[in-house]
Parts: structure tokens; C-alpha cells; sequence
């Protein structure tokens, strides 16, 4: 039988979720996999994720593992959105427009309000403009805001931003909720404490990711307000997110939070981020379009580089959900050669 030689493929640098598992995370499953466990949450790795994210954040915390950000994103905004009530957020987010109506479906109704901001984030302003019609009964009524770090343009909402949403949004009686699909991200970023970039700032429930940065399927919800809990054990169950075997997701978790693991798997990720960006903005034909804060780079590549890129087996559209830039990811095990890789493919 004749071998056909194909080119090698090339890394796409199409998302952070096209990685594997880090070793810690795949070491901990195999590890959660020696005998039995009680199911359902109940077992001894997913009780004791409640001490180690409470130390972490440096308060006590309520923490429901789950198996992706749309199912954390969507039950955490149900605990705090009745079905006739507005949850606002940017236009660009991915609860606004990834989501397939998830969090319409599972608030029974609600309202996504669209505000514009500036880029991938709104402004403290922009939304006491738009928070109207309380109590009046014609109207869907202001009840939760929903931010994402970071943005999905790639940048992180800075403290002083993320503090002055939080004070209009308590303001008007609103809970405020962060999709922190890049949490990591963001953190390592801005170089601050977990709890300094969330409850500190006035953040009220997180949706914690960590599918994109090194594990295989496990997000969690974590609520700095134990009275927003509410019914969400129920949610969860009636949503089909109360795993049996819960156990596999928590001993991801736990790995991930363990040892710095998270922290030194998001900082390799933002730091070839960087340097792929340094390397795109040295060429006159390639723009940025938003500042790189972390590992999103947005580029406006014109069409004779894409087709080149695409020719040498990279999947590059020629345009992204917001019409303006190609979006390329670095992750936690990007490797610097593939990186100037792709950069010497576009080299006049």
C-alpha cells in the first residue's frame, strides 16, 4: 500500500479549545478513577473544592463544578433572573451571541438587553442609561448584568471599570455576574488576587473557566452571595448538569487550582499571545484591531495572506463574527516554534 505524504498539521491557533488536558489535570482523573466514589457531588474531592476555592478567593464561597461555560453561564444567570426580567450585557458577549438562547431558555424568558460599549466592554454609564423601567409593568424589569473577562475582543476589564459596574449595578438593585470563560487570563493580566478582581470589586456570582486553560471539561459557578443560591440544585438537576460522576469534573478542578498550575498555564499562554502579536503588528499590511491583554489577538489580515495562510494548512477566515479582524488564540502548551512558524509563512 502506497503512502501518501501529506503536510504536517499546522497548529491554527484557532481557539484555546482545541487543546488537550495538561498532565495535572489527566494525572488527577486517572487518579479519581482509582475505586469508587460517592456520585452526585457528594464525594470527598468535590467537598473539599469548596475549602480550596474559599481559600483562593479569601472568603467563604458556594462552588457547582459543571461541565461547560454556556451551562455555568445560563444556570448562574437563572438564579438571579426572573423570566420577565433584563439581564444586561455587551453586545459582542458570548451569553448574547455563542450561546444558542441558553440563557433565555433556562431563566424561563428573560430579556437580553445589547449594550454597545466601547469595543468588548460596557461602561458604568452606558448602563445606568440603560437600566429603565422599574416597576412599571409594561416593562421587562432591570435585574442582573453580565460582564465577560476577559472581553470577547480580548481585553480585561480593569479594577477601577470592573468596581464602577459593579457600584451602578448595586445601585439599581441589579446582581452582577462575570463569565470568566479566560479567568486565568485576565488575572494573570492585570496581576492581581482572585478576590480582588471579583466579590472585591462587587462581583456577585463567577462563572470559573477552565476548559480553555488545561483541563477537559470542567467549569464551575461560584456564588459570593450564598442567597443567590436559591433553587439552583434543582436547576441543575432539571437541566441534566448534576453529574453521577461529578467526582472526574471536581478532581480537575481541584488540579487545576492546585500547585499554581492555573496560573502558570494562563501566563505561557499570554505570554506567546505577545509574542505572536508583537510579531503580526511588526508587518505594515497587518493591523490590530484591539489591544493584546492576554492570548486573543484580533487582526485585520489582508485577503492575499489568508489565502497564503490558508495554503499552507491554516483554517484563517477571511472575516470573524464582528466583521472586522481574524481572531487567533494561544493556549497553555502553544510552542514558540509554531509560532515563528507562522509568522515566516507571511514574511514578504
Amino acid at each position: 500500500m502506497v503512502q501518501i505524504k501529506t503536510k504536517r498539521e499546522r497548529v491554527q491557533f484557532a481557539s484555546d479549545n482545541v487543546t488537550g488536558a495538561c498532565p495535572e489535570v489527566l494525572e488527577a482523573i486517572l487518579k479519581a478513577n482509582d475505586g469508587d466514589r460517592t456520585p452526585y457531588g457528594n464525594d470527598q474531592i468535590s467537598t473539599d473544592l469548596q475549602n480550596k476555592f474559599s481559600e483562593i478567593f479569601e472568603k467563604p464561597v458556594i462552588v457547582f463544578p459543571t461541565a461547560s461555560g454556556t451551562a455555568s453561564n445560563a444556570l448562574a444567570l437563572s438564579t438571579m433572573t426572573p423570566s420577565f426580567g433584563n439581564i444586561y450585557c455587551h453586545r459582542f458577549s458570548h451569553i448574547n451571541t455563542d450561546e444558542c438562547g441558553a440563557p433565555e431558555f433556562y431563566t424561563g424568558g428573560a430579556k437580553l438587553v445589547n449594550i454597545y460599549g466601547v469595543d468588548g466592554k460596557i461602561t458604568a454609564k452606558e448602563l445606568d442609561e440603560n437600566v429603565i423601567g422599574k416597576d412599571i409593568v409594561h416593562h421587562t424589569q432591570p435585574s442582573s448584568v453580565s460582564i465577560t473577562q476577559l472581553t470577547e475582543t480580548g481585553e480585561a476589564y480593569q479594577l477601577d471599570e470592573i468596581k464602577e459596574i459593579s457600584d451602578v449595578a448595586h445601585h439599581h438593585k441589579l446582581n452582577i455576574h462575570m463569565d470568566g470563560a479566560r479567568f486565568a487570563n485576565a488575572l494573570v493580566s492585570l496581576n492581581c488576587s482572585p478576590a480582588e478582581m471579583t466579590w472585591k470589586s462587587g462581583i456577585d456570582v463567577l462563572s470559573f473557566g477552565a476548559t480553555k486553560n488545561g483541563c477537559l471539561a470542567a467549569e464551575a459557578i461560584i456564588f459570593f452571595k450564598p442567597e443567590l443560591v436559591g433553587n439552583l440544585p434543582f436547576l441543575m438537576k432539571r437541566a441534566g448538569h448534576l453529574l453521577s460522576k461529578m467526582s472526574f469534573v471536581s478532581a480537575q478542578l481541584d488540579a487545576y487550582i492546585s500547585n499554581g498550575v492555573w496560573l502558570k498555564n494562563a501566563k505561557h499562554a499570554n505570554l506567546m499571545g505577545k509574542k505572536l502579536s508583537n510579531g503580526l503588528n511588526k508587518y505594515p499590511e497587518i493591523k490590530l484591531a484591539y489591544p493584546t491583554h492576554a492570548n486573543e489577538i484580533f487582526v485585520k489580515i489582508p485577503e492575499k495572506i489568508i489565502k497564503q495562510l490558508n495554503s499552507e494548512g491554516y483554517t484563517i477566515n477571511d472575516d470573524e463574527w464582528d466583521g472586522k479582524a481574524v481572531r487567533l488564540v494561544t493556549a497553555w502548551n502553544t510552542d514558540p516554534n509554531d509560532i515563528d512558524n507562522f509568522l515566516n509563512i507571511i514574511k514578504p
